[in-house]
């Protein structure tokens, strides 16, 4: 058994979440691949994946299994790179996830510059306003806004963003605008489904709640500032999600003296994967941009 091959099939396999997929992937007949992890399997001794009619998950040997063929693959991908001469350059697929507007505003020319510029590379930016778990899901970097919990893996501070209170002009001019956290009893507000901007909003240095009976609450960023817009209401939101609202002037900011600290902005990735080419450019791509731009 050519065990590099196996390797590198089996990450194909459980990055794509099935036979055929990674088979279309590498160039091989689902078959193949089939019985390229059914042999790795009986050389292991161990169930890689729990298979069903519909769809495969990796077994908790095979989670745990992945993470060590990653590194593999990753050391020898560079070792060859540095007797190569492409020491620099980076290849292959880059996997980032990112919250989906600030994926949308601030990672995508990231990554749009790296694809101009490296022509070996390519790039799968899943966009979702959820946490997900970075080695199962084959994530080599995600994008994290808010206070990191404990974590084996590693993290590095690329700016931060800003509460902000935002309402439409007209909205205002009906109903005025708000002096203190405690006159929000008297607006409509607009909430959302976690527990940033539910119903306890944080204001001042300490990040006190206030409570707030929202009139509408809703799943999606979008959807919170899409009724914004249309007069119905104070949204608390992040800078960079109002700031196309607010440098348009279609929408405003209220209460920002009582504003908690801003919050951080992660990269987060396992450590093994920082020495990756595509890897740290796209860390130092993300600290060039956060130089650069207004994420405040």
């Amino acid at each position: 058994m050519d065990r590099f091959a196996a390797l590198t099939t089996f990450v194909a396999v459980a990055e794509r979440n099935g036979f055929a997929p990674a088979g279309r992937h590498l160039g091989m007949s689902p078959p193949a691949v089939t019985r390229t992890i059914a042999a790795l399997e009986r050389h292991l001794g161990a169930s890689l994946f729990r298979r069903s009619t519909r769809s495969i998950a990796l077994t908790e040997e095979g989670a745990a299994f992945l993470h060590r063929a990653r590194d593999i693959l990753a050391e020898l991908g560079e070792a060859e790179r540095e007797v190569m001469g492409g020491q620099s350059a980076p290849r292959g697929e880059l996997h980032v996830t990112a919250p989906v507007i600030f994926g949308r505003l601030h990672v995508l020319p990231v990554v749009t510059e790296l694809l101009a510029r490296y022509r070996d590379l390519s790039v799968r930016l899943m966009l979702l306003d959820r946490n997900i778990r970075l080695v199962e899901e084959g994530i080599d970097v995600a994008v994290r806004i808010g206070e990191l919990r404990d974590s084996s893996l590693r993290a590095v501070a690329v700016g931060s963003v800003r509460q902000v209170v935002v309402a439409s002009p007209a909205y205002l001019a009906r109903r005025g605008r708000p002096a203190h956290p405690r006159e929000l009893s008297g607006h409509d507000t607009i909430a959302g489904d976690n527990a940033r901007t539910g119903a306890h909003w944080r204001f001042g240095p300490r990040s006190r709640g206030m409570a707030v009976t929202p009139r509408l609450t809703v799943t999606s960023i979008d959807a919170q500032l899409a009724a914004v817009l249309a007069g119905q209401g104070l949204a608390n939101v992040l800078s960079y999600q109002a700031a196309e609202g607010l440098a348009s002037g279609r929408l405003c900011s209220v209460l920002d003296e009582h504003a908690p600290p801003p919050i951080p902005i992660y990269l987060i990735f396992d450590a093994s994967r920082a020495r990756t080419p595509a890897v740290r450019l796209f860390i130092d791509g993300m600290r060039e941009r956060a130089k650069a731009g207004n994420w405040n």
